[in-house]
């Protein structure tokens, strides 16, 4: 039995890629504390833009050049040592680890070239899934007529489905022939790139799909709902033939219209940017991830965010995107309090995602999903994370599908 590693070589060069990344960015911020501070400012305006001059200035130039030249020596001898040490299976600690990494920081990750970034991929048991017919045939012997794809959640990965003994995927298998697929991505890219690049994974897997796909069916928790929705509109924008051959969609506790916790983060933001002395600090808020903060405006095409400062308190209007027409919508909506209403679920929630959120109530009509009651649920004294794993919502989603 292949033992799987905790640690990659290819960790190693990315880790200290991002650490030499870090100390940069962090003497950046020294300086500009430093800058503010001798500039004796008052305690509330707006601080003084520029750098420091003379020996301080220098010192700080000498700091940064330095980090250059050695983060770009150990990043160039690391490139050529990691290749000589091949692929290894990975654990699901690393895994754990490398999800999360990538839901706060994977656009940066991705766009510095950082071999932490994660790859979107479809996975069957945390293998890719290479999507060629003869391939998907080996790799999946048992490929049925039913499709079911499972897209998990921010900071999460697809190894997470499985918990407390439990895989819904795994069990919609048993239960009711589907063969599933998990998707793998990195969630911390914008929620409209992931949600093309899923169209055209789907389309990939569906057109070289071992047998005749006759029905396909998505479960989406957190963060995956929105990519499927967003998938759905670019799939069908492409004419893609999947979007046909989808005929059930679930949600698990997907917040439609955003999550609390990124307007806490904003808050943040905009609290230490109040004071020259305390400005600064607020860049450290602001290296959180587009996906993070595509879940307070709930942006889901590329549109709502191009050219908009994502940071900025007021999202101004977004595209609204309904249901996908002609496919049975279905949304669980989780509480931590022992009824709808209550205190508990008035003020926390699933602890993440609200109520109303996750069963796509808004106040204004065209934003309002609009699920019919026999098509919505609420799972009670459940956590965000429970709804991968309690019984009772793993028999809705069952009865839903099989119907």
């Amino acid at each position: 039995m292949t033992r799987k590693s905790h640690l990659h070589p290819s960790d190693l060069h990315g880790f200290s890629r991002l650490t030499f990344d870090a100390v940069g960015g962090l003497t950046d911020l020294v300086e500009a504390m430093h800058h503010n501070i001798a500039s004796t400012p008052a305690v509330l305006g707006k601080p003084k833009t520029g750098h420091t001059t003379g020996i301080t200035g220098l010192v700080y130039r000498s700091v940064r050049g330095m980090t250059r030249l050695v983060g770009g020596g150990l990043d160039a001898v690391l490139g050529r040592l990691v290749p000589l040490f091949g692929e290894k299976l990975s654990s699901p600690e690393r895994e754990a680890v490398l999800a999360v990494l990538n839901g706060v920081l994977g656009d940066y990750l991705e766009t510095s070239g950082n071999p932490l970034a994660i790859h979107m991929r479809l996975r069957r048991d945390g293998h890719p899934l290479q999507l060629d017919k003869s391939a998907l045939a080996s790799a999946l012997p048992d490929a049925g007529g039913k499709l079911l794809v499972l897209a998990h959640g921010l900071c999460m990965n697809d190894l997470q489905w499985a918990r407390q003994g439990h895989d819904h995927g795994t069990a919609l298998a048993r239960d009711l022939g589907y063969t599933p697929a998990y998707l793998h991505y990195n969630s911390g890219r914008h929620i409209s790139t992931n949600g093309r690049e899923f169209a055209d994974q789907l389309e990939i897997l569906v057109a070289n799909w071992p047998v005749a796909v006759k029905e396909l069916a998505i479960l989406g928790h957190s963060m995956g709902g929105l990519l499927a929705r967003s998938a759905w509109h670019y799939g069908t924008a492409a004419g893609h033939a999947w979007p046909r051959r989808l005929k059930k969609l679930v949600f698990l506790g997907t917040p439609h219209h955003g999550a609390p916790m990124e307007r806490g983060g904003n808050l943040i933001d905009i609290a230490l940017g109040v004071s020259p002395y305390t400005a600064p600090l607020s860049r450290l808020g602001k290296i959180r991830s587009s996906g993070i903060t595509d879940l307070r405006h709930t942006w889901l095409l590329d549109e709502d965010w191009r050219g908009r400062d994502r940071f900025a308190r007021s999202s101004g209007h977004h595209a609204a995107v309904p249901l996908p027409d002609g496919v049975k919508c279905f949304a669980i909506a989780a509480t931590t309090g022992k009824q709808a209403g209550d205190i508990k679920d008035r003020l926390v929630g699933d602890g993440l995602v609200p109520l109303a959120s996750a069963l796509g109530c808004h106040a204004e009509h065209d934003r309002n999903l609009m699920f019919p009651p026999d098509r919505q649920w609420i799972a009670l004294e459940t956590g965000h994370l429970d709804l991968l794993c309690r019984k009772p919502v793993y028999e809705r989603i069952r009865g839903w599908l099989a119907a």
